[in-house]
């Protein structure tokens, strides 16, 4: 089903009869709300969702979207361990050939938001998924990766010049509220399923965080005085991303652009204007820069899993949750410790955290 079929049958069903929601838990800083407008609010939007059922697309997996998104992610090939079946995607290169394995959270790049302009949000994002006015500021805020493997062991992996099918379903709903703040929230809990010919390859469970709408956004904005940050005017000269590792702990230092992130924004097809908008995200959101996707940094994590382990680059789970943002020309640092056929996580940012992960390796045979 397209995005604005969904949009048409939102608008038109009525409310049914109320679904229990299942509890997420993403913080302690979060803490279940019992104000009656948003319980009512966020029982609306599961039953309108219990009514609809699974949404079902499917997409034929082109390659050259595959080889722009690795050359916006800076990683020249795809499998860098298999350098001789993986040859340079940059400076003209041909695009990946048909039956090329998407290393690990690449799926990403395929099944995009599909809407008009005049069917976005205030802030730029779509309102595909979206419970009632005013809880319309979404946040991804983490969720769960899995890559199911077969009687073999193996992963059923996506590939260049397959036609796959999403089935995307809307798993709970619940209030919460920030107890530093007292602000309403509401927590959405949804799955998505890649499945190829050979059945489902990628299970892909978002949490999204939905908080009210700005009051009378500005129509327009411009930057303060004191205004363009160094990141935006600085030579496109990231640092290596070299890994460094001292025993079973490994660390890369990363920067993202601006150029990046308008390239994963477009890639993406995101329009949410924190990710590329400078007067948007300063003057309206009030974050000090243009914000780094959370989808990126879950990439970012992927890929260095992948790199520091050569026979096992497809993990069987990766869990991962948001906890400050990261902006443009920010060096941060991933720190990976490994341990059991796992490995825990962090993204250090000059703030603190960005992001905690847990990645669980193949299973033993």
């Amino acid at each position: 089903m397209s995005s604005p079929s969904l949009l048409a049958r939102l608008r038109s069903r009525p409310t049914r009869q109320t679904l229990r929601a299942r509890p997420i838990t993403l913080s302690s800083r979060l803490s279940s709300s019992s104000s009656s407008p948003v319980s009512a609010i966020t029982t609306q939007f599961l039953t309108r969702f219990q009514s609809l059922g699974p949404q079902t697309r499917t997409q034929l997996l082109d390659a050259n979207q595959l080889q722009l998104f690795s050359l916006t992610l800076n990683r020249p090939t795809l499998w860098p361990n298999d350098n001789n079946n993986s040859p340079s995607l940059s400076n003209s290169a041909p695009a990946p050939p048909s039956g090329t394995p998407l290393p690990p959270g690449y799926h990403l790049a395929y099944f995009t938001p599909a809407f008009l302009g005049s069917e976005l949000g205030a802030d730029g994002t779509d309102a595909s998924y979206n419970p009632e006015p005013p809880f319309t500021r979404r946040m991804w805020a983490g969720g769960e990766v899995s890559w199911p493997r077969g009687k073999d062991g193996k992963p059923n992996l996506l590939r260049v010049g397959q036609t796959v099918r999403e089935t995307t379903r809307v798993l709970s709903a619940e209030p919460k509220v920030v107890k530093k703040t007292g602000e309403d929230m509401i927590v959405v809990g949804v799955e998505k399923e890649f499945a190829n010919e050979d059945g489902p390859a990628v299970i892909d469970r978002r949490n999204w965080v939905f908080r009210k709408a700005l009051p009378n956004p500005p129509s327009s904005t411009s930057p303060s005085p004191a205004a363009t940050s160094a990141a935006h005017t600085a030579p496109l000269n990231p640092p290596s991303s070299a890994i460094v590792s001292q025993g079973t702990t490994h660390t890369r230092t990363l920067v993202q652009t601006p150029v990046t992130l308008f390239r994963f924004s477009a890639l993406t097809f995101n329009p949410h204007k924190i990710h590329y908008s400078l007067p948007w995200a300063r003057d309206v959101e009030g974050h000090r820069d243009i914000v780094v996707h959370g989808p990126l940094n879950l990439i970012s994590i992927l890929d260095m899993w992948r790199d520091i382990r050569p026979h096992e680059e497809v993990p069987a789970s990766i869990s991962y949750r948001a906890t400050s943002p990261l902006y443009a020309g920010d060096e941060y640092r991933i720190v990976l410790e490994e341990g059991d056929g796992a490995a825990q996580v962090q993204i250090l940012g000059p703030d603190g955290v960005a992001m905690k992960a847990d990645i669980r390796g193949s299973p033993v045979r």
